[in-house]
C-alpha cells in the first residue's frame, strides 16, 4: 500500500471542504474554539485562501487513487521566520488509521520537502501527540519541543530539520 501526495486543485475545493469538516469535528473533542455551523457542518473559513495566498499548500493523501486524507503545508513566502515548512493540518479518515499510512504520508512530505519544520498539536489531543512522537522516533528525527498558548489552547510545538 503506497501513499501518494497530490496537490489539491482549486476545482477540488468541495472535496477538501468536506474533509475539513470531518477534521474539525474530530478536533472539536479537544478545543472549545470550534463550533458547528448553522448548516450542521464545521467550516474552515480560510479555505479559499489556499489558492490565493502563496505558501498555503494543501495536499490530498491518496491510496490506490482514493483520497484518504489531507495535509496543509505552510511554506515560504507565507512563512517568514526560521522555519521552511509547517504542517498546519494533517488528517486521515478513521478507517485508514492504525495501518501505518499516516506515517507513510509524513515520511513522503519530508522526503519531497526537506528543510526546517514546525508541527503544533493541542496538548489535549493525546492521539496526535503520540502519532507525531511515533513519527519522530521511526524516522530518527531529533526535535526541540516547547509548550505555548495558541488561541487560548495549550499546545506542543516541535521544531526539527529533515
Amino acid at each position: 500500500m503506497t501513499i501518494i501526495l497530490k496537490e489539491v486543485l482549486e476545482s477540488e475545493k468541495p472535496i477538501l471542504r468536506n474533509l475539513y469538516s470531518l477534521y474539525l469535528h474530530e478536533l472539536s473533542n479537544f478545543t472549545m474554539n470550534l463550533n458547528l455551523g448553522e448548516d450542521g457542518a464545521f467550516h474552515y473559513e480560510e479555505l479559499d485562501d489556499f489558492w490565493r495566498v502563496d505558501g498555503l499548500s494543501p495536499y490530498f493523501i491518496t491510496l490506490n487513487e482514493k483520497t484518504i486524507g489531507f495535509i496543509l503545508l505552510l511554506e515560504r513566502p507565507f512563512l517568514k521566520k526560521s522555519n521552511d515548512y509547517g504542517i498546519n493540518d494533517f488528517f486521515i479518515l478513521n478507517q485508514y488509521k492504525g495501518k501505518g499510512l499516516a506515517v507513510q504520508a509524513a515520511r513522503k512530505i519530508f522526503e519531497e520537502k526537506p528543510g526546517q519544520y514546525f508541527i503544533i498539536q493541542v496538548v489535549e489531543n493525546k492521539r496526535a501527540v503520540a502519532f507525531w512522537k511515533k513519527v519522530y522516533t521511526g524516522l530518527n528525527i531529533e526535535t526541540n519541543e516547547r509548550q505555548d498558548l495558541i488561541d487560548k489552547e495549550l499546545c506542543l510545538i516541535q521544531t526539527f530539520k529533515v
